[in-house]
């Protein structure tokens, strides 16, 4: 017994040797495939994960979230509390006291300053950032000394861990960015493609929409991280050659958002190469119901804009009865197995924030023919396509590129046309679906069709910048080069008045009840976002790829500086 202890120790120290003695570099280079390629290394220029995860690789905030949800200082000595001091007894300010000595990648010196640009960044009126929401309710950020930042609040905020918290959040370089503010900010090519940060690697090339080149930061703090000395993120692959390259032929280490069917994903972990690792928290793939006209007829710069409401959706009747012929279980158990779960919610997690809102789970045909028939769309001239006024029942669906998806569009479909629905299929590259060019008629933001399906989520596990995205102010449009958060353009004076309630609402049970009903305004009392399925977090790791610690509520690669080879 003594022996076996003291073999198992010995075996022990070596399986914790390789961390213990590591060196930066020491693990050669990183593969990353994504089924969706980079667009961008600037998070404040898109809403896509697929660019905050890479943009992460470089670029920090001050604080993360760790996969149990809780916060971990990054570029913080620590978390403001009102214990420690960092947060006021009257929540009108968040103090941040920033990590001595940390270093930009070009080894000039991370200060408060950088810290004020950012906010003031983000929040200038013209640039259209992509996380504006993440600024809600800030008076102004300014800096104490050169590692100090206080954020003072129009009014007192429940929950100050927006700005700067989350990989949606990060830093900006002022030196690097300070010509790129306001209109100015999507055209300065060098700073998006090629940020100076601080995180564990440093873009050596980039090209937009295929790959990203790294190498590890000289200056990163930890000098024993990162283990590799060089990342290579290829995209623009579908999900199944994307799962194969790492399950399969090995080629690449990690493959992110590997939505497959289940019986593909048990026969690729039969060969031996790899595993798949999943994470729940607020993903949700759904339908956004345009509620601005997106017609080709109408003049560019008012096309999806507040100036011509939805021809179609302008009846909530419509919006209720596609919602009521969609089979959602059916969906779950097609495309995803044991990796999805039916919802109603668009905040499906935690369970404190998550409404018992279940009506949709039950799919209905005939009760959504009979609200058609209410809000007077009939078959008139026989053709199965219900028409009124002369106008055919007549939808443009839109998503990007993906089995899972397609799939999902040729059921729902069916299921439309059942109804009496006329439906246009469109599939686009998920590249530029999800890449926020402003200059492009096919990014989910500028949403020029009727219904669009795509899924995202926030970081951490507090809802409250998410929800905020939906206020009227946030929706899309030209001025704001394309980039707000509000995606339907769904807009209700109730709705923005609740946000600003919830912002500075102190006790815990009446906030959840404020979030569950935010998110029911949207939900099943407006349908403006229509709920399919709660997806997990999916993605493909090699087995000879260690240190990977999957994570729902922030960037899948929130701890790449820790990841290494397998010794």
């Amino acid at each position: 017994m003594k022996l076996k202890t003291a073999l198992m120790g010995a075996a022990a120290l070596l399986a914790f040797a390789p961390a213990a003695f590591a060196e930066r570099g020491s693990d050669g280079e990183l593969k990353i495939i994504q089924s969706q390629a980079a667009s961008t290394m600037n998070q404040y220029l898109s809403s896509g994960t697929k660019d905050i995860n890479a943009s992460s690789m470089v670029s920090e905030p001050l604080a993360s979230y760790k996969p149990d949800g809780t916060m971990m200082p990054r570029l913080a000595v620590e978390i403001p509390t009102l214990e420690n001091g960092g947060v006021s007894a009257d929540g009108k300010t968040i103090t941040w006291k920033l990590l001595p000595g940390v270093k930009w990648s070009d080894g000039t010196d991370f200060t408060a300053d950088d810290v004020v640009f950012t906010g003031q960044y983000c929040m200038d009126p013209a640039g259209g950032c992509a996380q504006l929401s993440k600024f809600e309710g800030i008076d102004k950020i300014e800096a104490v000394d050169p590692l100090t930042v206080k954020i003072s609040f129009k009014e007192p905020k429940t929950n100050p861990y927006s700005a700067f918290v989350g990989a949606l959040a990060p830093i900006l370089q002022k030196k690097q960015f300070e010509k790129c503010l306001g209109a100015n900010a999507s055209s300065c090519t060098d700073a998006n493609f090629k940020p100076i940060g601080t995180g564990p690697f440093v873009v050596t090339d980039f090209k937009t929409n295929d790959v990203a080149v790294f190498v590890a930061n000289p200056n990163y703090r930890d000098p024993a991280k990162p283990a590799f000395a060089t990342a290579t993120l290829k995209g623009g692959n579908d999900a199944m050659s994307t799962a194969r390259a790492v399950m399969e032929t090995g080629e690449y280490d990690y493959g992110w958002n590997t939505q497959i069917e289940p019986e593909v994903q048990a026969q690729m972990i039969a060969a031996g190469k790899g595993k798949f690792m999943t994470a729940y928290g607020g993903l949700v793939e759904r339908l956004e119901l345009n509620m601005t006209d997106a017609s080709s007829a109408l003049p560019e710069g008012e096309r999806s804009t507040a100036k011509h409401p939805h021809p179609i959706f302008s009846d909530i009747r419509v919006r209720e009865a596609l919602s009521k012929a969609i089979d959602r279980s059916l969906l779950v158990e097609i495309g995803y197995g044991e990796a999805a779960r039916p919802t109603c919610n668009l905040v499906p997690a935690p369970e404190m924030f998550a409404s018992d809102n279940t009506g949709c789970l039950t799919q209905d045909v005939e009760g959504a023919k009979k609200l058609l028939d209410e809000a007077g769309w009939t078959d008139s001239d026989g053709d199965g396509i219900r028409d009124k006024d002369g106008k055919k029942l007549s939808l443009v669906y839109q998503t990007s590129v993906n089995p899972i998806r397609q799939n999902f569009q040729a059921m729902i479909k069916q299921w439309w046309n059942d109804i009496g629905v006329e439906v246009e299929l469109k599939q686009i590259d998920p590249s530029v679906f999800f890449g926020g060019d402003a200059g492009s008629p096919d990014t989910f933001q500028k949403f020029y069709a009727d219904v669009q399906m795509f899924a995202n989520e926030w970081d951490g596990t507090d809802p409250q910048a998410y929800l905020a995205q939906l206020t009227c102010e946030k929706a899309p449009k030209p001025e704001d080069q394309w980039q707000g958060e509000n995606i339907p353009r769904f807009c209700n004076p109730d709705y923005d008045a609740l946000i600003k309630e919830m912002l500075t609402t102190a006790d815990p049970a009446k906030r959840a009840d404020q979030i569950k009903k935010l998110n029911d305004m949207v939900t099943k009392d407006a349908m403006v976002t229509v709920p399919l399925a709660n997806r997990a977090r999916f993605s493909a790791v090699s087995n000879t790829l260690v240190g990977v610690d999957m994570n729902a509520w922030d960037s899948e690669y929130w701890n790449v500086a820790d990841w290494s080879r397998a010794k």
